[in-house]
């Protein structure tokens, strides 16, 4: 039984089926990807002709991602 400091690093985790290290590194990289779909709309407001459609393309397969996990 997991000892009351690692709860919160643990049970959301064990809930999904993943270890820390294997939920860290999925969720880092939905991070990522958010980042740079923000970059890309910051973008896309400046010079509206760059970056017409990363955002809305980044999100799209992010949630094909989360959709399939589930």
């Amino acid at each position: 039984m997991p000892s009351s400091l690692t709860k919160p690093f643990t049970d959301h985790p064990a809930k999904v089926g993943e270890t820390y290290f294997e939920h860290f590194r999925i969720a880092a990289s939905f991070a990522m990807l958010l980042l740079m779909a923000g970059a890309a709309a910051v973008i896309h407001a400046l010079v509206p002709a760059l970056c017409e459609t990363t955002a809305s393309d980044i999100i799209k397969r992010l949630h094909a991602k989360m959709s399939a996990r589930h």
